[in-house]
């Protein structure tokens, strides 16, 4: 990243914390290194090692984990008293890097009490148009996409059907087939067909997600096949990520347990539930919905790249 496009990111940061403080949403800290991390099969942490815990065996490291994003932090704050807040911060995921990806990249996250998945959507737009100065979104529904992109109801679909979309747009592969798994054909179409024809010209949100591929949000009430899970695409990218958040701490244990069947499943090992976010959603998290938008490929729109590493000082290759 140039100079000239470093200052131009930099001001657009200002704009951001600009736009909550007139909102008085409080920026927020909290740690990169965690003692727990998220079941989530499709996400994967930087495991690291440590010594020196009080109630460490002296022969043994404790494992701690880099975030993939601040949420179970800023939800244990959330429900030890905190009100509106938002951070921009670091996350990390361990993937392959491309022009949209790099292991470590800048989120911003911020959680709005009382509000629903349409009040923050709303939010989002109301964001992106004052950094992006974008037209008003469009909305559509997660079933109501596919129906129209490839003529497949997903709630209520099977393993062929799905693969004869994917045959049809000569994406077959092997893994796919051996998989025998819906849910994975769902996301594969999503990211790899649908994806690259919505939010062209506004962006767009896809809200009402498959109950499966949301473990962190509320059940619609109007339909217990999906949860109220939003994401906002534009210009190719997705940009953010959000929910109605659940605070009920029986099904979001249940919800991990049956993300870590799924990892079992898939031969990936499982991971422990983060105990101290359990405890805290025992303490009662109050009404919410909460998002996570990447500022990198906010960038990347808002000063014209076509890759990641243009809006970043070091990418993975370099750092």
């Amino acid at each position: 990243m140039n100079w000239e496009d470093a200052k131009r990111r930099s001001a657009i940061l200002t704009q951001i914390r600009g736009f909550f403080q007139r909102k008085n949403v409080i920026e927020v800290e909290t740690p990169s290194l965690s003692l727990g991390t998220v079941t989530d099969p499709f996400l994967d942490a930087f495991i690291s090692k440590y010594n020196y815990l009080s109630n460490s065996d002296i022969n043994a490291s404790t494992p701690l984990y880099m975030q993939t994003s601040p949420e179970f932090h800023m939800k244990r704050l959330l429900s030890s008293g905190y009100q509106c807040i938002y951070q921009i911060c670091k996350a990390f995921r361990h993937e392959d890097f491309g022009h949209h990806h790099n292991p470590e990249f800048t989120i911003l996250e911020w959680y709005r009490l009382g509000y629903d998945q349409h009040n923050l959507i709303a939010e989002v737009d109301e964001l992106l148009s004052t950094v992006l100065g974008t037209e008003p979104c469009d909305k559509v529904t997660y079933q109501t996409l596919f129906l129209k992109s490839v003529n497949v109801d997903p709630l209520s679909t099977n393993f062929k059907e799905l693969y004869d979309v994917i045959l049809k747009h000569h994406k077959g592969a092997e893994w796919l087939f051996e998989s025998q798994d819906c849910d994975l054909l769902l996301q594969f179409i999503f990211s790899e067909i649908i994806e690259v024809s919505i939010g062209k010209s506004v962006p767009c949100f896809v809200y009402n997600f498959p109950i499966e591929q949301a473990s962190l949000a509320k059940v619609c009430p109007s339909d217990g096949r999906v949860a109220q899970r939003f994401e906002c695409y534009y210009k190719g990218l997705e940009l953010a990520n959000g929910f109605n958040e659940l605070t009920d701490v029986d099904i979001q244990e249940a919800r991990f347990v049956q993300d870590n069947k799924k990892r079992q499943q898939l031969g990936l090992p499982e991971r422990e539930i983060d105990t101290n976010f359990i405890d805290a959603l025992h303490l009662g998290l109050p009404q919410c919905s909460g998002v996570a938008l990447g500022i990198d490929r906010l960038m990347m729109i808002a000063l014209d790249k076509s890759s990641i590493e243009d809006v970043i000082t070091f990418p993975i290759e370099k750092a």
